[in-house]
């Protein structure tokens, strides 16, 4: 199984859950912050044109919406799995960022949780987490 390793962060998309107040549906138009999705960069053309993760040294598969990945945090071992309703992160924004919990690390933003998502893996408060996503 492929792997890609970076950090992982949390957006708010559709109808307001939690600490989101309601916004958009995200690119795909079915993005809930309730659900267990995530945001992609590579999820289009569009998207890896305002996303750029080749910037930072990052080879990711095209993936678009609707494709389930499953998102581990390096610090505690938790491994979640989500769909694909949204563009993002720009990662190209943040190469070079790096967020640690130990020894474990991991550099670049390459996936945005729905805060439900995130919070089956770490705590909101946490913010961003070294991360593994399965590619395939």
């Amino acid at each position: 199984m492929a792997a890609v390793l970076g950090e992982v962060s949390w957006f708010c998309c559709g109808s307001a859950w939690g600490p989101c107040s309601t916004t958009g549906g995200g690119a795909c138009g079915t993005c809930k912050s309730g659900n267990y999705q995530h945001a992609w960069p590579n999820a289009s053309d569009a998207c890896y044109a305002i996303t750029r993760p080749d910037k930072c040294g990052i080879n990711m598969s095209r993936r678009t919406c609707g494709f389930r990945h499953y998102t581990t945090n390096l610090c505690n071992g938790s491994r979640v799995g989500t769909t694909i309703a949204d563009c993002g992160p720009q990662t190209d924004l943040w190469c070079g960022e790096k967020t640690c919990c130990g020894s474990a690390c991991g550099t670049n933003r390459i996936i945005d949780l729905t805060p439900s998502a995130y919070s089956a893996i770490a705590s909101l408060s946490a913010g961003l987490r070294p991360c593994s996503v399965d590619t395939v």
